[in-house]
């Protein structure tokens, strides 16, 4: 098996090569994700993304599950829409801090859009959708479409 080495980023040279050749996969594996990435994460509307939101999808008999973990984000801050067998997840994420320090005022603002669409593994009743958005934490339970059970159709000779 033969490593690529690792580089510091801007820089064309390989740096001092990891001990384990394991972590040095894990780096090159790290860099070319972010290499990647800067296409798949660049503009929506416009605007940088700077954040994803981490998205987990899990399936019951009955219903179909969608969490998100949104820190710092308030019910105002995105929006939620099923489309089909897609469910949708925009908004924008604004953090401002100020300090102030021997005199001078600091002052940052970051913000950026992000969007998410899941492609949900069973068709779901959208009338009965429930979303709870709590601490960060938004939970949408979609109740699957009953299914008509399969039955056996006696034939009749004639």
């Amino acid at each position: 098996m033969a490593l690529i080495p690792w580089r510091q980023q801007g820089s064309s040279l390989p740096t001092r090569p990891a001990a384990d050749p394991f972590e040095a996969l894990h780096r090159e594996m790290d860099r070319l994700f972010e290499e990647v990435s800067r296409g798949w994460l660049a503009p929506l509307g416009g605007r940088e993304v700077s954040f994803l939101p981490p998205i987990e999808v899990t399936e019951t008999d009955d219903t179909v599950r969608v969490t998100a973990e949104l820190p710092g984000l308030e019910e105002k801050d995105f929006e939620l829409n099923l489309e089909g067998d897609v469910l949708t997840l925009r908004g924008e994420k604004r953090a401002e801090s100020e300090e102030e320090q021997g005199g001078v005022h600091y002052r940052e603002i970051h913000y950026g859009r992000f969007e998410r669409r899941v492609q949900l593994p069973a068709e779901v009743d959208a009338d009965n959708a429930q979303a709870e958005f709590r601490n960060g934490r938004l939970v949408v339970t979609l109740p699957k479409v009953a299914k008509s059970s399969a039955r056996k159709i006696e034939v009749r000779a004639s």
